[in-house]
């Protein structure tokens, strides 16, 4: 039963990978290529399946989206996925009893602090040009989100509940 378990969570994280993936080739004009909306189904698997696997789905999401972009701040896209991931990790955490507030945190989370670091990597000016494009994706991937959880909890509960009955 274990490894059925374990099977099927597989199944899930590679499905919303595979949806980062699609997300990833929709880019948002940006200074940098790799603003994208491959975070919204990391923030469905957050709710979905649990926050850690939206974490996963979160990293490999970022860094698939970097590849098509052709990882235009090179390594510090690592940087970049593991902010992603904790930034999902505490949406999905949030959001059963705060939605506003998970999204919130998100937005501004992904917009404005997740990017600092580069002001001493980069530039002020890097941060500041790199902030509007990441806030509007920010928010889209949020809304996309927010519109899709509740369409598709029913149907990956409605998909546990067959399978239990198996």
């Amino acid at each position: 039963m274990k490894n059925r378990l374990k099977g099927k969570m597989l199944s899930w994280l590679a499905l919303f990978t595979a949806l980062s993936v699609v997300g990833a080739s929709i880019k948002i004009p940006a200074v940098v290529g790799s603003v994208a909306l491959d975070v919204f189904p990391a923030l469905l698997a957050a709710v979905l399946i649990g926050a850690r696997p939206g974490a996963i789905v979160a990293a490999f999401g970022h860094l698939l989206s970097a590849l098509f972009g052709g990882f235009p701040l090179g390594p510090m896209h690592i940087l970049i996925a593991g902010e992603m991931a904790v930034l999902v990790w505490i949406f999905g955490g949030l959001y059963k009893n705060k939605r506003i507030i998970a999204s919130a945190l998100f937005v501004l989370g992904n917009a404005f602090a997740a990017p600092l670091p580069f002001i001493l990597l980069m530039s002020m000016g890097f941060y500041v040009t790199l902030v509007p494009s990441l806030l509007i994706g920010s928010m889209i991937n949020v809304i996309i989100g927010l519109l899709l959880i509740p369409r598709l909890s029913g149907l990956i509960k409605t998909a546990g509940q067959k399978e239990e009955l198996k």
